[in-house]
């Protein structure tokens, strides 16, 4: 939502069709379903002729880290969100690819807080709606909080 509001055409990526209608409703340009490509970076690199400036990998799979790296043209960033854990915590980085193209990686925990004042006034200025995330609401009337 961020990412298409600053102005990027946003190619989201999934094995899920109902999370891919809800990525486009939100801006992305592009959905691909990843269960029903023979090669997601490929198609990437297709559809936006020669590869993405940057990626996001914010599942923490082998496979969507690699993809995420093999996608992107020469000179782009990937950026890795979150911590890989278990057997996906050591993935095969395609070194060559990164070294070749000259792939700028970044470990990200999560937003920095010196951009809240950034995305605040995306909200108020209602460039971003991120009240369109929330599927439902739950009251507190009548309930115990401890």
């Amino acid at each position: 939502m961020i990412a298409a509001a600053m102005g990027a055409n946003v190619v989201a990526v999934d094995i899920d069709d109902a999370t891919l209608a809800m990525a486009a409703r939100l801006g992305a340009a592009v959905t691909i379903n990843a269960m029903r490509s023979a090669d997601v970076a490929g198609e990437i690199i297709n559809m936006t002729n020669g590869g993405a400036h940057a990626s996001m990998d914010a599942l923490g799979s082998t496979v969507t880290c690699q993809n995420s790296i093999l996608c992107l043209r020469a000179l782009a960033r990937h950026v890795q969100v979150g911590l890989m854990k278990n057997r996906h915590e050591h993935p095969e980085i395609p070194m060559g690819v990164v070294v070749s193209c000259e792939i700028d990686i970044r470990g990200s925990r999560g937003m920095s807080p010196k951009n809240y004042p950034a995305v605040f006034n995306m909200i108020k200025s209602r460039v971003v709606a991120p009240k369109s995330l929330i599927g439902s609401e739950l009251t507190l009337d009548g309930g115990r909080i401890c």
